[in-house]
């Protein structure tokens, strides 16, 4: 992982920078062995650095930060918590602090986690 160049990414939208940085710390809590990418604008989270191995991405944005969830049209999701109308991929878009400490999206993660074993 090149900490300088996940830096570089979370930096680049000062208005969610925190916001990221603790989405990226959350991610890492709960998927610890992730190999971590940087790709453009976007952090990889997955088993491998290709995209066969993805788990999350982490992409912060002007006004939000998205978290993608590979394979997040077949979780549950009973609190509408998933956003996305993919074939497969889903994300949760992540506006304040308190959104990243409602214990449904750690569950939700964590589910995403348990599906890739």
């Amino acid at each position: 992982m090149d900490d300088d160049a996940v830096e570089r990414v979370l930096a680049a939208k000062p208005e969610m920078a925190d916001l990221g940085r603790a989405a990226y710390a959350l991610l890492l809590e709960l998927y610890p062995d992730a190999v971590v990418t940087v790709d453009g604008g976007d952090i990889g989270f997955g088993s491998t650095s290709g995209y066969k191995g993805l788990m999350f991405t982490l992409s912060p944005h002007r006004e939000h930060v998205t978290i993608g969830i590979a394979n997040g049209a077949v979780l549950p999701d009973p609190d509408g918590l998933l956003q996305g109308k993919g074939k497969l991929h889903r994300h949760v878009k992540l506006r304040s602090r308190s959104d990243l400490d409602d214990p449904r999206l750690r569950l939700l993660l964590s589910a995403a986690l348990m599906g890739r074993e």
